[in-house]
């Protein structure tokens, strides 16, 4: 294989050592020419490699000419005297920012400082490292940022201005900052007053539920300026134009996590600087005609459904509130009737047991090609599947604990793995999880297994399925106060599983949807997963570094 050519090369200084330093379209490499005085013999290869540096021209933030504030401050007296002595024989210098990699998939901006001996050729080196960045047309130019300052433990805004704010700045990001008022105020405002043209990203500084109101917002504004009613539950919708970063400063960050591998606020920014794409896929959510809400990642009844809606009113404990809510609902153990629907997904789309995980450029999630050929078959995929929306569904009558629709795997600290860990962010399907009615212990052991590393579906009474679509409709023997019960069972199709009524005093008649961390007002729903509609400023968790 040929190597590449070489842009330019020179022997430059960096700290107190000679470099041979060398730039191409893909690399900026860097390595010591003199060896170290008293150098011992004994020292092995390892220690030649750690001489050696590369960093990916699509890793670097950023290019400028050398100030004050540049010089490393954790250098010892010595060292500093020396790189003092240096800048006096060779006083241009430049510094590279660049991205540096560490555990947990986390990142942070590393500086790298290089001394020349003529303005001239400083110069050069600024040129040339910033046109090979100019080529880098994914790079957002231009971001509106969104700021929850009452999420999570009302960090957003002192996050943004001291971790975020300057390493835009420094890679020359210009950024529009609206900190929210109100509920849904940053969802309103890209619905009808955002300039949307003006900008390459929408950024949201908050947790999971900032993250649901910009993507609403956004979704929304685009079906509206192409004309597509998305209150209808078969409508194709059409994919958002503009990616969307997240800043993590929420009680909960399952999106940044499951997307990124970390909740950490700096890797997020550096994320969207070197402009990162993800696709995603986004479930529409429907109460027979009516639209209800979009979900990436979990939709949850019975269990979660009650952890979410109890919690609702200790919203003044912050994240505790899950804790406290979890145990009260596990300890009141209830469970729900009703009829799942659903059209499974093809054969080719793995299954959520196989355990094939989606990581950065997983092949499951490439977008699809779009050649006229290929709009042909899919024309006829389309045929085929209107067929399979006739005959190809699977129905399921029984008692559940949990019935959850995972679109991603909703991995987060306290579960690494997640809720399916095998669930792709972008191959058009969810993963229904259902869990049967079965013992508190039996369903504390599932629970436990999503903390470790045991197949949390290798239980007698849970069973998990790859879908396209599904169906709930709740069974009840009594009328109930929440509005889809006005609606009679036969107008679905769905009958009861028994013929009389089965009395218990422990469980309410319906549980109510989570559906992203907010409550549904209906129980009785319908959903499609729209593949891909949405875009991340992110790249998947990355293997080599989980390793």
């Amino acid at each position: 294989m040929e190597k590449e050519p070489r842009f330019l090369s020179s022997r430059l200084f960096q700290k107190h050592k000679q470099v041979e330093v060398v730039l191409n379209s893909s690399v900026l490499a860097w390595k010591e020419i003199e060896e170290s005085r008293k150098r011992s013999s004994g020292i092995s290869n390892t220690s030649d490699t750690a001489r050696s540096h590369a960093v990916q021209v699509c890793e670097i933030l950023a290019v400028r000419k050398t100030t004050e504030d540049d010089q490393d401050s954790t250098e010892t007296r010595r060292s500093q005297k020396k790189v003092k002595q240096q800048s006096q024989l060779y006083p241009h210098a430049f510094t590279v920012s660049y991205v540096r990699k560490r555990r947990q998939h986390q990142w942070r901006c590393s500086n790298v400082i290089f001394h020349c001996a003529n303005q001239g050729l400083c110069e050069q080196w600024i040129q040339l490292i910033n046109e090979q960045l100019s080529l880098l047309t994914n790079r957002p130019k231009s971001l509106l940022v969104y700021i929850n300052p009452l999420g999570g433990k009302r960090r957003g805004k002192r996050i943004y201005e001291q971790k975020v704010a300057p390493l835009f700045t420094r890679a020359c990001i210009s950024a529009d900052v609206i900190v929210t008022e109100r509920a849904n105020h940053a969802r309103d405002h890209l619905k009808t007053e955002a300039n949307l043209d003006k900008y390459d990203g929408v950024v949201c500084v908050g947790g999971d539920g900032m993250f649901s109101e910009i993507m609403h917002g956004l979704v929304t504004r685009t079906q509206t300026d192409n004309g597509v009613d998305q209150t209808q539950p078969d409508a194709e919708l059409v994919p958002c134009r503009l990616r969307i970063g997240i800043i993590p400063a929420g009680s909960t960050d399952c999106i940044c996590f499951a997307t990124v591998g970390t909740s950490d606020p700096v890797t997020s920014a550096l994320h969207i600087i070197v402009g990162d794409c993800q696709p995603v896929d986004v479930c529409s959510v429907h109460h027979d005609d009516i639209f209800l809400r979009y979900s990436v990642s979990l939709l949850g009844y019975g269990f979660y459904g009650d952890v979410q809606t109890d919690s609702e009113a200790k919203r003044w404990l912050g994240p505790a509130r899950y804790d406290l809510s979890g145990v009260k609902t596990f300890l009141s153990h209830n469970y729900y009737e009703g009829t799942i629907s659903f059209l499974p997904a093809e054969n080719n789309m793995g299954n959520p047991r196989d355990k094939l995980q989606c990581r950065s450029g997983c092949y499951v999630c490439q977008p699809k090609p779009t050649s006229q050929d290929e709009q042909w078959e899919t024309s006829e995929e389309k045929e085929k599947s209107n067929e399979d929306d006739r005959s190809g569904w699977s129905v399921i009558r029984g008692k559940f604990i949990a019935i959850n629709a995972a679109s991603m795997s909703c991995a987060c600290p306290r579960s690494p793995k997640g809720l399916s860990p095998s669930a792709h962010l972008a191959d058009g399907t969810t993963d229904l999880i259902l869990v049967r009615k079965c013992s508190r212990l039996n369903f504390f052991r599932h629970l436990l297994r999503h903390t470790n590393k045991d197949d949390q579906f290798d239980h007698w009474f849970v069973e998990v399925h790859r879908v396209k679509k599904f169906r709930f409709q709740p069974w009840h023997s009594e009328p109930d106060s929440l509005e889809d019960l006005s609606e009679s069972p036969q107008k679905t199709g769905f009958s009861p599983i028994c013929s009389a009524p089965t009395t218990y005093n422990y469980s309410p008649a319906l549980s109510s949807w989570t559906c992203d961390g907010e409550p549904l007002p209906h129980a009785a729903i319908q959903v499609s997963v729209q593949c891909q509609l949405i875009r991340l400023f992110a790249r998947g968790i990355e293997e080599q570094q989980q390793q």
